[in-house]
């Protein structure tokens, strides 16, 4: 398969510094191309959200230039999300004992995605950022791992409820600032045409499905330089509407 790359991050219009951290990578294999994109939005008094995305994104550049040459020879998806898991602990443990070292809270959401060839997918998430599938139509292949997204599917409150709710930001967990990190795991097979996006929590709240599908459909995305422009306009339509919080979205499309 061939691939084609987008990335765009924001301070936003109210922060003070950029806690989101991404990382977007592509190898070429004996298997085919191989991608890896991860998305971490940081958490953390006095600028430490980005002390625990960098950590996180680090972790995972690491893995995808040392371990997985090794790993893609013989190819168990299953080996590949046990390391991830246990990286994602180790994390969690590293970065909590930053905190008690320095004595200030800190974490960061987690969500990362390889594609290996048109063979396999795995998509590792801890937190409220998201993995989007763009075909025909758009898809949400993640659960926000909030108190909210909780009550929705419990049918306590309604999605319209939930856009007002003050704890619509509390996470159910985070690397760093939870006692135990169990990340979610989701596998599958890729396919031709498609088109993946990742985005932090502060790209999806003023915009909607729609906006986000008409944007990015796949057979409008004819280069990287189109999917940048475009990438970078819907972060400035958020802005527009009074985002507050930093802005990232990642954009990988399989030819």
């Amino acid at each position: 398969m061939e691939v084609l790359t987008a990335a765009c991050t924001d301070i936003g219009i109210r922060k003070k510094s950029n806690q989101d951290s991404y990382l977007l990578k592509v190898a070429e294999t004996y298997l085919g191309k191989v991608v890896l994109a991860v998305i971490c939005d940081g958490m953390g008094g006095l600028s430490k959200g980005e002390v625990a995305s960098a950590s996180v994104i680090n972790a995972f550049s690491d893995w995808f230039e040392k371990e997985l040459p090794g790993q893609l020879e013989q190819l168990n998806m299953g080996d590949i999300q046990y390391r991830w898991e246990r990286m994602i602990r180790e994390q969690n443990h590293r970065i909590a004992e930053y905190g008690r070292k320095e004595q200030v809270k800190l974490g960061t959401t987690a969500t990362a995605l390889l594609l290996i060839d048109t063979k396999a997918l795995l998509i590792g998430h801890v937190g409220d950022s998201r993995v989007y599938r763009i075909n025909d139509g758009i898809e949400q292949m993640t659960e926000d791992q909030t108190l909210i997204f909780r009550d929705i599917k419990r049918g306590i409150i309604t999605p319209e409820q939930a856009k007002t709710d003050p704890r619509r930001h509390v996470l159910l967990q985070c690397i760093g600032a939870s006692r135990l990190v169990e990340p979610v795991f989701i596998s599958g097979v890729p396919r031709t045409g498609e088109l993946f996006m990742l985005c932090s929590d502060g790209f999806r709240h003023m915009v909607t499905e729609q906006e986000i599908y008409q944007a990015f459909a796949p057979e409008v995305l004819t280069d990287e330089a189109e999917m940048e422009r475009r990438a970078k306009a819907l972060v400035e339509l958020n802005k527009t509407r009074n985002e507050t919080d930093n802005i990232t979205v990642l954009l990988v499309k399989i030819l």
